[in-house]
């Protein structure tokens, strides 16, 4: 292979999202991005829970029931948004060859 391979998203710098992530319903008003909180990763609006945490707890076999046990301050709608936005990033994300310099 002679180049790199990188994602690049496709979307607006004005939205706050992403992709256009803010037009999916429900996840702009359950998900952010702010570079002072968790390093900019997206994460449920007045948390420090990532995405990418309710993903992995998800993932590794982790129910609903357990993880909103877990984490008491998040709400169904909280993990479903965090799921939203997941599948919304992998679907707006380019996978473009770089050519190594």
């Amino acid at each position: 292979m002679q180049g790199e391979i990188g994602c690049m998203f496709r979307g607006s710098e004005s939205l706050p999202f992403p992709c256009g992530a803010s037009m999916v319903e429900g996840m702009s008003e359950r998900i952010e991005i702010n570079p002072q909180v968790c390093g900019g990763q997206p994460v449920v609006k007045g948390t420090r829970i990532s995405v990418a945490t309710i993903l992995e707890q998800l993932a590794g076999d982790e129910s609903w029931d357990s993880l909103l046990r877990g984490y008491p301050e998040l709400t169904r709608e909280d993990v479903q948004a965090a799921l939203h936005y997941a599948r919304h990033s992998i679907l707006h994300t380019e996978i473009t060859a770089f050519d190594a310099a």
